[in-house]
């Protein structure tokens, strides 16, 4: 990588992850969890973005997770230069905001990365990175285009435009959630990414499209942060101030409306572990495709994930469900269907 100046990555953890449930929790969010590996996902995020071309990171997170994630760092020899502690949930382009404000407001490159994804080839992570940094030295805003091997219909996608340099293009168009039949010809036309939610640019100039596009994001951001309280590295944005700005992802506030947008095109085996399916798709399988974790027993069985943090799980004659037990929830459910967690933890509210 050639550019001098440290990359900063900003990982952010305020997600509730859950469509893991029931191990994944509001009070412990699947990024806090070892799912894909014997590291949880918030310590390989910040792995995959350690060394001498990278700063300390900062760290964007819910306070009630903030002992957590700063043991979890300590153990890898990653600690936060900041951990900043949202006093409310307000999406992505907000938080985003109070990282580089945190870094300084200056011309300091910013990685943000959601702190829950699996990247499988780290290697083809750090070469768009690369790509990426000659765009954002000229003040680009850079995001990273997922190259798409489904129809995905839960993810946003990118139309990839003309090359602006090599290896990257322009953002032509960004498109919401489409429907199916729109996602396979989006995958068939061969020129569009998924959005997977990573990107690259100045502390500078995403501000400076803040106060372009969402100016009142950009007053709220700062104001909580010129008011925040300071106990080490934790930093406490004033709760008013930020109460104040508007609710928006990064995508809609900045990435859909700023001038100077580009995507990088990238397999690099990515994932967003959104639902167990997905966990499923990821994982080492044994010969019968199945997955286990915990004390699991499985006969003539197969294409199953089953997963016990304390209560022995025995299956005989079974195939393609998900069982997963933690503490005294249990979830069973076909595989394929893993996405309706979230109806049923709404029809477990209501009841």
């Amino acid at each position: 990588m050639q550019s001098e100046t440290a990359i900063v990555p900003v990982i952010l953890s305020g997600g509730s992850g859950t469509r893991l449930w029931p191990i994944s929790t509001r009070e412990r969010p699947k990024q806090l969890l070892c799912l894909t590996a014997e590291e949880t996902m918030l310590q390989l995020t910040a792995r995959r973005a350690s060394g001498p071309r990278f700063g300390a990171p900062i760290v964007v997170a819910n306070a009630a997770h903030a002992q957590e994630i700063e043991e979890q760092l300590g153990e890898i020899g990653a600690a936060a230069q900041a951990l900043v502690l949202e006093p409310t949930g307000r999406n992505t382009a907000p938080a985003i905001a109070l990282a580089a404000v945190a870094a300084g407001g200056d011309a300091t490159p910013l990685l943000v990365m959601p702190s829950d994804h699996v990247i499988a080839d780290v290697p083809a992570f750090h070469a768009a990175i690369e790509a990426a940094l000659p765009l954002v030295a000229e003040g680009w805003l850079v995001t990273f285009g997922i190259t798409p091997d489904s129809p995905e219909t839960g993810y946003g996608w990118i139309k990839v435009g003309e090359e602006i340099a090599p290896g990257a293009h322009r953002v032509e168009r960004f498109v919401e959630k489409p429907a199916r039949e729109t996602a396979q010809a989006m995958l068939t036309d061969g020129n569009h990414a998924w959005n997977g939610g990573i990107f690259l640019f100045r502390a500078d100039m995403y501000l400076g499209a803040l106060g372009t596009h969402a100016p009142e994001m950009r007053v709220a951001a700062e104001t909580a942060m010129s008011r925040a309280r300071h106990e080490g590295k934790r930093v406490y944005p004033d709760a008013e101030a930020f109460a104040a700005s508007p609710s928006q992802s990064i995508d809609y506030a900045v990435m859909e409306k700023a001038a100077q947008v580009a995507v990088v095109p990238v397999a690099m085996g990515w994932s967003d572990v959104g639902s167990w399916d997905a966990l499923h798709a990821i994982s080492t399988r044994d010969e019968n495709d199945n997955v286990a974790g915990g004390e699991v027993l499985m006969l003539e069985t197969s294409g199953c994930l089953v997963r016990s943090d304390r209560a022995r799980i025995s299956m005989v004659g079974v195939k393609d469900l998900i069982v997963v037990a933690s503490g005294e929830d249990i979830l069973i459910l076909p595989r394929g269907r893993s996405q309706e967690v979230k109806r049923l933890l709404e029809a477990m509210k209501r009841d």
